[in-house]
């Protein structure tokens, strides 16, 4: 044969066997110089599952704030307008399907992320938005009101998923979230299709839960909880979860991974005694998770007439 003809078949073999492309997700959180929370960490788990991502940081930091304080830089409102409008403009933006907003520095980029969400569902009907509402932790705000109130009422309404934890849940909705029953009483209030509520509580001791509400009724993840995790696991697990639904997985399937592959990595990280998720020395876990998690699915009280 020759090198011509070996050559050409090769290429039909590629062709033939290549995976079918997955769409662009367009990331909009903080941007942290060392460490993997914010983009760095949803991103990383993005490409790793295959997806071409647009990224759009919102802040950059040294470090997580929970590891010492640090400059912040952040765009101004003009800066950031800017931005928007142009990534609004561009024709590629067509490729994206699906967006995940995290941290904002400001109320002006709610509104601006509100924009840039509604010109990706413009372009695309069955674009998701997945808004992760980083507001606070451990019974209070983490960022000014303002800013908490803009994504509550700004970001909420467009979003098709959205991944607070207990706290921030229990701020949006105004309702208590210390039992599993008012956790998800509280996030069918909100009128999002899915929200999954992170570090909800979970029936088993020493456990925690990651919650799904959603159209199908309400699904609980549980796993051994790990003392000393390191920070980022919010934005992981929202980035695998949307990783997976777009990939055709069921809303209980994808959770699993998504949570299987969470708990593996946290395990792993604080074995080796490290205070961020270890991405670039196991990434298996996030293709192949091996961590055993419980699933039972909830049952919800009746609505009162």
């Amino acid at each position: 044969m020759s090198l011509e003809r070996f050559v050409k078949k090769v290429e039909h073999k590629i062709r033939e066997n290549a995976p079918k492309p997955k769409p662009s997700v367009l990331v909009v959180s903080s941007q942290v110089v060392s460490g993997c929370v914010g983009t760095r960490g949803a991103v990383f788990a993005l490409e790793r599952m295959g997806f071409n991502v647009w990224m759009l940081p919102t802040i950059l930091l040294p470090w997580h704030p929970g590891q010492g304080a640090g400059v912040r830089i952040s765009p101004s409102e003009v800066e950031f307008r800017s931005l928007v409008e142009q990534i609004c403009a561009n024709e590629d933006l067509s490729d994206v399907k699906a967006v995940i907003s995290g941290y904002m520095a400001n109320p002006a980029q709610v509104s601006e992320v509100a924009k840039l969400v509604k010109e990706v569902k413009s372009r695309n009907s069955d674009a998701v938005y997945l808004c992760d509402p980083v507001i606070g932790d451990k019974g209070d705000l983490y960022v000014r009101e303002p800013i908490a109130e803009a994504i509550r009422d700004e970001l909420l309404p467009l979003a098709d998923i959205i991944t607070p934890n207990r706290f921030e849940l229990a701020w949006l909705s105004g309702f208590g979230t210390e039992m599993e029953n008012e956790a998800v009483a509280a996030a069918r209030t909100l009128g999002v299709e899915r929200t999954i509520v992170t570090s909800s509580p979970a029936m088993r001791r020493n456990s925690i839960c990651n919650l799904l509400v959603g159209p199908n009724g309400s699904l609980a993840i549980e796993h051994a909880e790990v003392q000393g995790a390191p920070n980022g696991t919010g934005d992981l697990i929202a980035a695998l979860y949307l990783a997976r639904s777009l990939s055709g997985q069921s809303d209980e399937e994808a959770l699993k991974k998504a949570t299987a592959s969470t708990f593996e990595l946290v395990a792993r990280s604080v074995k080796v005694g490290s205070d961020n998720l270890l991405y670039s020395e196991h990434q298996d876990p996030l293709i192949h998770p091996m961590a055993l998690v419980n699933s039972r699915h909830v049952v919800e009280a009746p609505e009162r007439a």
